[in-house]
């Protein structure tokens, strides 16, 4: 639950009450009755009005701000892997996997490989 004052950003309109999308507000209130599908009533100093909106539609100020910094050190992160080949790296932001459990994957592979070879062998023998 957000509390009363928090700058808030508007990222969905659910009802379809014109909500002006992307325009900073503050929670002015709390809407407790429990009939009542509005959970906030939010000013919009831009268009000087007062909406009733759901949870879904409105998002904290701070949280879009940490996962747009966040989108952007990945972005930044995997230019660099590329630029400077760094496979591990690359790896590692796009799947998540460590160094290590590539390096063991690759030593995996080699040694089913070399055992296949060796099975071939020994199938001519």
């Amino acid at each position: 639950m957000l509390r009363l004052g928090s700058k808030i950003v508007i990222i969905a309109d659910t009802f379809e009450q014109n909500l002006p999308i992307g325009e900073y507000g503050y929670i002015i209130a709390h809407d407790r009755n429990v009939d009542n599908v509005f959970e906030y009533v939010v000013r919009v100093p831009k268009v000087n009005k007062h909406f009733f909106v759901v949870g879904n539609d409105i998002e904290s100020e701070e949280l879009l701000l940490q996962q747009e910094a966040d989108r952007i050190e990945r972005e930044a992160l995997i230019d660099y892997a590329l630029a400077t080949k760094n496979e591990p790296l690359f790896r590692f932001l796009m799947n998540g996997e460590s160094a290590e459990a590539v390096q063991e994957t690759n030593s995996e592979v080699a040694s089913t490989e070399d055992f296949i070879k060796q099975v071939n062998l020994r199938a001519w023998i």
